[in-house]
């Protein structure tokens, strides 16, 4: 029988998971399983889900029980390797080319090197976590770049020859699922879809995230919020959105405004969008009726 392994000082899923809850995060038996494997397995953990659903919070939690500082490489539509990687500072090299006149200068050394998250990943891979954030927002053609540099973890710069990492860095990758990601993305990755929490499950969030939130606001807020998500709303209010809600409620209530008034005035913590507010506040009275303890 094989002895049990332990990864990063966890010795399986339920540690992890335990773990998370301590630095605020309360992580499913999947999530904590997926996460625990991606370690072992030494594969970047890929996390799917609808916009706030915590899939950043996840990596952000994560890195904090690892001891490692977040380095997060944000996506957007026409993003490039330079700006992933690495870039030379050009108005410094001129200046120091400048101020040696005849004296040699090394211009390519790391006083002129601007290290974007990929490279400091590289050079760092024990003391980073590398969050890939929205990958699905690049287009195709940096997804293939991506696939390549999570192959091998190794990236060539011209000036200074090639770089690979020591090991493997730990690598979290998120989509909010706007386009299809590519099949040998995923194969390179443990998966894992992160759903919204249930309303019981969302409760918890709100009284960890927000230890000073009443328990009956608390639930109603989660079951209000769970209610939103099924209207056809531009902007579904995420998990964020429902601990924001309930300590705007509690703030309100505080202050002596009554109960469901205080859910009312304190919409626009939890529905931005000018579309869905006037949606929103002819159907609240329902909602409210269907939270309400």
């Amino acid at each position: 029988m094989a002895a049990a392994r332990t990864v990063f000082g966890l010795a399986d899923p339920e540690a992890l998971a335990k773990a998370l809850k301590d630095a605020f995060y309360l992580a499913d038996e999947e999530l904590a399983t997926a996460a625990w494997l991606a370690l072992a397995l030494g594969k970047p953990l890929l996390l799917e889900g609808a916009p706030g659903v915590g899939k950043t919070e996840a990596a952000k939690a994560l890195a904090g029980i690892l001891g490692r500082r977040l380095v997060r490489l944000q996506c957007y539509e026409g993003i490039d390797a330079a700006h992933a990687l690495y870039e030379w500072n050009y108005p410094r090299q001129l200046l120091a080319l400048r101020q040696a006149g005849e004296r040699p200068v090394d211009i390519w050394g790391d006083e002129f090197l601007i290290e974007r998250p990929l490279l400091q990943a590289l050079k760092t891979p024990r003391e980073v976590v590398l969050l890939i954030d929205e990958v699905d927002r690049s287009d195709q053609e940096f997804e293939a770049f991506l696939l390549e540099f999570l192959s091998d973890f190794t990236i060539s710069i011209p000036e200074r020859g090639t770089l690979k990492a020591l090991e493997r860095p730990v690598v979290i990758l998120t989509s909010n699922r706007t386009r299809e990601l590519h099949e040998a993305l995923r194969r390179r990755c443990v998966y894992h879809w992160i759903d919204y929490p249930s309303p019981e499950q969302e409760a918890r969030i709100v009284m960890l995230r927000a230890a000073g939130v009443a328990e009956r606001t608390a639930r109603a807020v989660a079951r209000a919020v769970a209610r939103l998500r099924q209207e056809p709303l531009v902007k579904p209010p995420g998990i964020a959105e429902a601990v924001e809600w309930a300590q705007a409620v509690d703030l309100l209530i505080a202050g002596g405004v009554p109960w469901p008034e205080a859910f009312r005035r304190s919409l626009g913590v939890v529905v931005k969008d000018e579309e869905d507010l006037p949606h929103v506040r002819g159907r609240l009275d329902a909602i409210l009726e269907e939270a309400r303890p």
